[in-house]
């Protein structure tokens, strides 16, 4: 059959040169060029194998559009010899030698059958918008064809990838095709928009704006389905009678997603469009391109624990093929709804799948295929963290074990759907298929709504009527959606009894079953061990237990967006395995004593508590270490003197360390053989530590300590008063009286005491490191006013030939 000329055409003889000479290449072609509708057939009508040629698209309306053309350029039906599979819907045949398929279907049939009967050729199309799965995909054929068929021919097509990291990573050669456009007009805001400015009505006023002062089909690219129903709701009133105006999203009817393709039969037409429309799909009549600046991209969720769509702003590369859609026919127009200064801060390129997407669907298909991230010749590895973390939760699921992949895990791996929904289907049922479509999907009840999931399972099964006795209105398109995977879903899960809709949420979510803490405040404690809170006033707000099914992601206390009531017996059915009883003994910094309790837990959360009344007394001692490491060192008057000794005769003595923190960082080899019976903050407080202190030394060390810093010191009367080590030096005090014959000044070792002088009275009345000098120098004029306020008490001419004494004179004398 007669083609009309593409400007590929020109690059497919040396393409099918390189895939007949090497089994593989790299094929870069600007969007237009008609290298998804022209490659496969030419590789088909090259005899380059005699097996099914097999062509990877990332949307399932563009591989079921891309087998339409082909087909139909071949005057054939599809299903003939080009057909499609995706998610839901097949057409094809014994016949059928060009097969285009959705990314997840080819890691299917790679993990259901490795050596590919069959399959003679892989074709990647679309490669620059790096999915996780056709990076996936890529690197089982590689793993495949280095192992199992090296007749496997491998095609990698982009339109701006950057293809030297590819065709390094395939060793294989780089063929280009320029392409061919026309002059595009580039027409950008004066100014930025405002912050608050809804994108519905910028956009739909642009698009009349336009309108006047072009000619041809207009190309509207928004993010999603919802911006562009709104949008169509305001354009639809304000159009001219002879404009068309068509919608063009993953999720519509097929006769809907022909109708926007096609060309208008009367008049202009407008599709209102997702970035479905950027590569891949042929518009015809666009010569207006209507750029939003937005997308929406698959990004890991915490609050749902799985890949959500998110709106972002589109990169460069993006913006360049949206414009570009605008001169494939003629010369075309494209107004971007953003300011040339604005165009710095757009990536250059949407950052890759793996980067950003949820790892646990990959973490499962390489357990599957007995591989690591780093074993496996991806173009970008994930990220360790976010990777170890996505084993975490399937280990959690039962999916893997330290052996690997469980038996459990391989039945996961067969359903299409998120490990989560998949333990869910595995375990209970189709009677799940509804809550695992509901939980993949948006929320169908506004924001306003509470965060009972069970509101939304009611509006799915009756939404006219849920709207009818609900002051919320569901979203029909999402309801159709779900009701529609449930279906599907259903197909694919085993039979199982009924199962309480809370346990079924609870499989999905074993890390996210919450415990209400106590207080006012409906705050929970999750079995993974983080927090969560509900809205201030939600009807949920007194259960006991939770289970949250999506969270706002804060990493500290997550605010609960959607959850459901459970009760422990209810845990207890849907987790036999995993509940168990626990015995605990630590210290509470609230109770500021030692709790000893048994409690059935699941992971951080707790189903009964009780006390423990038998605690072995060691394990009390130790949790009131925790309690030593709260409160702090309680140190008595004995115990200050000791340290105060024991650091001064340090490292002279070859005594153990006795500063503080050493203290504190050693309490379990010094302080826990001394606690028993201690277990709280009162008894702590009476608690003297100076026997566990001077236990720390042995006999030669003590007798070291008492001859470097003796505890006290000798007066020349014979009596013993403490040295307070705490001084620096360190200081005695006595009265005058006492030192009297004292002719050398008091010392420890080489280190000379402080010595405070006090009156008869007991009051200071000199301070001196040097008594010899005292005696001889300031004494006098002590001895005058001495003499004068306490006669009766002796105060020598010289002191030194005096004998020491306590006493008064006798009276009279």
């Amino acid at each position: 059959m007669i083609r009309d000329a593409l400007p590929i055409d020109d690059a497919l003889p040396a393409l099918i040169a390189a895939l007949r000479d090497r089994g593989r290449a790299v094929l870069q072609a600007p969007p237009g060029a008609g290298k998804t509708t022209r490659v496969p057939l030419a590789m088909l009508d090259a005899g380059l194998t005699g097996q099914r040629i097999l062509m990877l698209e990332p949307r399932r309306l563009a591989a079921r559009a891309s087998a339409d053309r082909m087909a139909q350029s071949l005057g054939e039906q599809t299903g003939q010899t080009v057909g499609y599979r995706i998610r839901g819907d097949s057409a094809v045949s014994k016949a059928t030698r060009i097969e285009v398929v959705t990314e997840g279907i080819l890691t299917r049939m790679i993990q259901s059958d490795p050596d590919l009967p069959d399959v003679g050729a892989v074709i990647f199309d679309e490669f620059h918008e790096r999915s996780l799965n056709a990076d996936l995909g890529l690197a089982l054929c590689l793993e495949i064809a280095g192992a199992l068929r090296d007749d496997l021919i491998l095609l990698v097509m982009s339109a701006t990838l950057d293809a030297a990291p590819v065709a390094a990573l395939m060793d294989a050669p780089v063929i280009t095709s320029e392409g061919r456009a026309f002059p595009v007009d580039i027409r950008q805001l004066d100014r930025p928009l405002p912050r608050r400015a809804r994108i519905e009505e910028t956009t739909a006023g642009a698009v009349l704006s336009a309108l006047p002062e072009t000619s041809g089909g207009v190309l509207v690219f928004l993010p999603g389905e919802g911006e562009i129903r709104r949008t169509e709701a305001l354009l639809k009133p304000r159009l001219p009678a002879d404009i068309q105006l068509h919608t063009l999203f993953g999720a519509m009817p097929l006769t809907a997603q022909r109708a926007a393709i096609r060309p208008a039969e009367t008049g202009r037409k407008i599709v209102l469009a997702t970035s479905i429309a950027e590569t891949s799909l042929t518009i015809e009549d666009i010569r207006v391109v209507i750029d939003a600046g937005r997308a929406r991209r698959s990004r890991f969720d915490p609050g749902s624990g799985m890949s959500r769509l998110v709106t972002e702003r589109v990169s460069k590369a993006e913006a360049t093929q949206r414009a570009g859609r605008a001169g494939r026919v003629a010369p075309g127009t494209c107004y971007r709804l953003w300011t040339k200064g604005e165009d710095g801060a757009l990536p250059a390129f949407a950052p890759p799948e793996i980067e950003t997407a949820d790892l646990a669907p990959l973490a499962l298909d390489l357990a599957l295929w007995g591989a690591g991230p780093d074993t496996v010749p991806l173009l970008t590895r994930p990220n360790p963290g976010t990777y170890a973390e996505a084993q975490a939760l399937l280990t959690d699921l039962g999916a893997l074990d330290t052996t690997g992949i469980t038996a459990h895990g391989r039945k996961l791996a067969t359903l299409p759907t998120h490990p989560r929904l998949a333990n869910m289907l595995v375990r209970a049922g189709k009677p799940a298929a509804t809550l695992a479509a509901l939980l993949a999907e948006r929320d169908p009840l506004p924001r306003s709504a509470p965060t009972d999931l069970s509101l939304r399972i009611e509006a799915v099964a009756d939404p006219k009527t849920f709207a009818d006795r609900r002051p919320w209105t569901p979203d029909r398109a999402a309801i159709a959606r779900i009701r529609e995977e449930a279906k599907r879903l259903a197909r694919l899960s085993p039979d199982a009894p009924p199962m309480p809709l809370p346990e079924m949420a609870a499989l999905a979510y074993p890390d996210r079953i919450g415990q209400r803490r106590k207080g006012d405040q409906p705050r929970y404690v999750l079995s993974g061990g983080k927090g969560a809170v509900l809205p201030e006033g939600d009807a949920l707000a007194q259960a006991g237990f939770l289970v949250t099914t999506d969270l706002d992601g804060d990493p500290r206390e997550a605010k609960i967006r959607q959850a459901i009531q459970i009760t422990a017996s209810e845990i207890r059915a849907a987790f036999p395995d995993r509940v168990h009883w626990a015995k605990s003994c630590e210290w509470s910094k609230r109770d500021r004593r030692v709790m000893t309790r048994q409690q059935e837990r699941i992971g951080a959360a707790v189903l009964d508590d009780r006390t423990w009344p038998d605690a072995p007394p060691d394990a009390v001692a130790r949790a009131m270490l925790d309690g030593v490491r709260d409160l702090g060192l309680t140190i008595s008057e004995g115990a200050r003197l000791f340290l105060a000794r024991a650091r001064l005769a340090g490292n002279d003595a070859n005594l153990p360390d006795h500063t503080e923190a050493h203290l504190m960082e050693t309490l379990e080899d010094w302080l826990l053989p001394h606690l028993t019976g201690i277990r709280d903050a009162g008894q702590w407080r009476r608690f003297d530590i100076l026997p566990a202190l001077k236990a720390r030394l042995d006999w030669d060390q003590q007798q070291r300590l008492d001859r470097l810093a003796p505890a006290q010191f000798t007066t020349p009367l014979g009596r013993r008063i403490p040295i307070d080590y705490a001084s620096d030096p360190p200081e005695i005090s006595l009265r005058i009286q006492e030192l009297f014959g004292q002719t050398s000044h008091p010392s420890v070792g080489t280190t000379p005491l402080k010595v405070t002088l006090l009156s008869p009275a007991g009051r200071p009345i000199q301070t001196t490191a040097d008594i010899p000098g005292f005696w001889s120098g300031s004494y006098a004029d002590v001895r005058k006013d001495m003499r004068a306020k306490y006669p009766r008490h002796p105060w020598p001419e010289d002191p030194t030939q005096a004998d020491p004494t306590l006493r008064a004179k006798p009276r009279g004398t």
